[in-house]
């Protein structure tokens, strides 16, 4: 009987494309994968090791995994994942538990540390982070209708506040030919939105001609006839050069969303973490992005209680997000990550300012999104159905004004005629929910 093997992937679409090429190399080997690691004889965290709420997820999964060996109902667990490859050694020091642990770099050789984890041997394993593939096959864990597309690896943007180089190592691009060969096949298959992810996708190509590619890689996945729907994602505000901006506004294919993780607008503050910058010049980009794109929507990351951040530069962050009113905005309280830069820096604030700080910019998000959201209302729009909420006996889904996992999504009902998951519908706006559209079900639209 084939061995079970579950995995639980924690944290970005980037680590999510790790695990779905991991699932690919077991399913190969042999191996029978299940869906739920509460069945499998070998259990694989893929761990997150961003910020320390990441890593206290990661660590809680393991733990409660390894309440499920001790009552033997699995065999073994394996760690996996930026948390494995950042904390290498001190993993299975401070987690008995744990059977393996193994670097980013040797996730190719994941089937053989299963059968050295069933033989006993307890494992540890970190090559070099190059040998992490950047090709190669998936199982995908996401629906049907779309999928990541992992363009590049690594990071060189050497921001003080952030261990991903660290843990990823330097920035590598994705063969062009490889990323468009793949977009064709998930588009042959059903996917009808590709997501482009990287930790920055505005710097694809650098590497390997010594200018940005972005611009030219969608330019070219927009010629796949079998393509449908394109979103980007991680696109840095330095690199968003009028190219890029060109190819997204006229493209029909390119989703008129941009995430643009921008952490702050106080030049002071943006160069601490070395980041370029002020205000004026992020307001500019914006300006121009609205101006270009019609109808665009655009997500941010923001940061608040960076090291000497003063209650007058917050104050200018919490003007700069009610003054530009983003569609769409996440914001994180600072967390020092050990090695970094800003983790050594002086004036760290205490915990309750930054979580203050965070609470407010949030606060003042949720009701921009609010106002957003009532102005759609009379509207028709065109959604992707997702699924069937029984509790509220309506259909859910997404606009092309949300991306899955981090943005809103919006409910419709509908008589007669039912939609299926994956069809691409048009729902005219009826009312709201908080920041949630709600809806009338028309028909099944062409795109």
């Amino acid at each position: 009987m084939a061995v079970k093997v579950g995995m639980v992937s924690l944290g970005c679409a980037k680590n999510r494309v790790d695990a779905e090429m991991m699932l690919f190399t077991l399913k190969q080997a042999g191996y029978q994968l299940v869906a739920d690691v509460a069945f499998a004889d070998v259990a694989i965290v893929n761990t997150c090791g961003f910020i320390e709420d990441a890593k206290q997820e990661s660590i809680d999964e393991i733990l409660e995994l390894a309440s499920l060996k001790k009552e033997g109902r699995i065999k073994a667990i394996i760690v996996t994942g930026c948390l494995a490859e950042r904390y290498k050694s001190e993993v299975m020091k401070e987690l008995f538990e744990v059977d393996a642990v193994i670097g980013i770099g040797a996730n190719a050789t994941i089937a053989d540390v299963i059968k050295e984890v069933l033989d006993g041997k307890k494992t540890e394993l970190f090559p070099e982070k190059t040998q992490l593939s950047l090709c190669g096959g998936r199982v995908r864990s996401t629906p049907f209708y779309y999928s990541y597309l992992k363009i590049a690896e690594g990071c060189d943007n050497k921001c003080t506040y952030c261990a991903i180089p660290m843990i990823r190592g330097r920035f590598r691009s994705r063969p062009m030919d490889d990323i468009l060969n793949e977009a064709k096949e998930l588009s042959k298959s059903g996917v009808k939105e590709l997501i482009l992810i990287a930790q920055d996708t505005s710097r694809y190509g650098e590497d390997l001609t010594g200018k940005p590619q972005l611009a030219e890689l969608l330019t070219k996945l927009c010629r796949i006839d079998e393509v449908c729907h394109i979103r980007v994602l991680y696109c840095y505000p330095d690199r968003m050069t009028d190219e890029l901006i060109d190819v997204i506004a006229k493209e029909d294919k390119i989703l008129k969303y941009i995430d643009i993780p921008l952490q702050h607008c106080n030049g002071r503050i943006l160069k601490l973490m070395n980041r370029h910058g002020d205000r004026q010049s992020l307001t500019e980009l914006i300006r121009k992005l609205r101006e270009k794109v019609k109808g665009i929507t655009i997500r941010t990351t923001l940061m608040t209680g960076f090291p000497s951040e003063t209650a007058e530069e917050f104050e200018e962050l919490s003007s700069f997000v009610n003054e530009i009113k983003f569609d769409r905005l996440g914001c994180f309280a600072y967390s020092p990550e050990e090695d970094t830069a800003a983790a050594k820096m002086k004036d760290q604030l205490d915990e309750d300012t930054k979580k203050h700080r965070q609470e407010i910019i949030m606060e003042q998000q949720q009701i921009i999104m609010a106002e957003l959201a009532k102005k759609q209302i009379g509207r028709t729009i065109n959604v992707i159905c997702e699924g069937f909420d029984r509790y509220a006996e309506c259909f859910f889904g997404r606009s092309k004004a949300d991306a899955p996992e981090v943005d809103g999504r919006v409910f419709f009902v509908t008589e007669g005629k039912k939609p299926v998951i994956g069809d691409i519908v048009k729902v005219e706006i009826t009312d709201t929910v908080d920041c949630d559209l709600m809806g009338y079900y028309k028909e099944i639209s062409e795109q």
